[in-house]
């Protein structure tokens, strides 16, 4: 007779059951974000790291790969490309966090971007700091190709801060009065 644990949850969503054969380490390996990728290749390795805002730069997105491909190509470095569409003030990408946790588990020696905010819009030191005390080295090619691309990226991005910004002072001023 086999036997499968059975471990009961509570979460944000209600009580659910986890198998035991969904789990690694304590965690639910189909959890997404940080906890769902195993890195099955313990060498370290070299990243690229693409984004772009929306879907409508999606070719942008490709050619911003391709000029990171290029660049590693060049050096010949093995290499892992990590690129999402998301804004780069959205903290909840999950590329990044795929990013993060690689680095965090000590598998990533490199990461390549193109330019800074790519990375991040707001906080990127902070990010370079994490890398460093990782003993990951940061590189920024900056390609100049497409800086029209960027600055329209940029308009929308400060216009999804006004927007949230706006929606927490209404959201306020409508709780103060019930």
């Amino acid at each position: 007779m086999e036997y499968i644990a059975i471990l009961f949850c509570s979460g944000k969503s209600g009580d659910y059951y986890i198998r035991s054969e969904h789990l690694v380490g304590g965690v639910d390996k189909r959890l997404p974000g940080m906890f769902e990728e195993e890195v099955e290749n313990k060498t370290l390795k070299v990243v690229l790291y693409a984004r772009v805002s929306t879907r409508k730069q999606k070719e942008y997105l490709e050619s911003q790969i391709e000029r990171l491909k290029k660049y590693a190509d060049e050096k010949e470095w093995n290499y892992e490309v990590i690129s999402e569409i998301a804004s780069g003030v959205n903290e909840k990408r999950r590329g990044l966090k795929k990013l993060l946790n690689r680095v965090k588990k000590g598998t990533v020696e490199k990461v390549v971007i193109e330019y800074p905010d790519r990375l991040a819009r707001f906080g990127f030191e902070y990010l370079k700091t994490f890398f460093e005390s990782h003993g990951v080295e940061l590189i920024t090619i900056n390609g100049k190709e497409h800086e029209e691309d960027r600055m329209k990226e940029l308009a929308e991005d400060l216009i999804a801060i006004v927007n949230s910004f706006a929606a927490r002072v209404y959201g306020s001023r409508g709780e103060k009065k019930k």
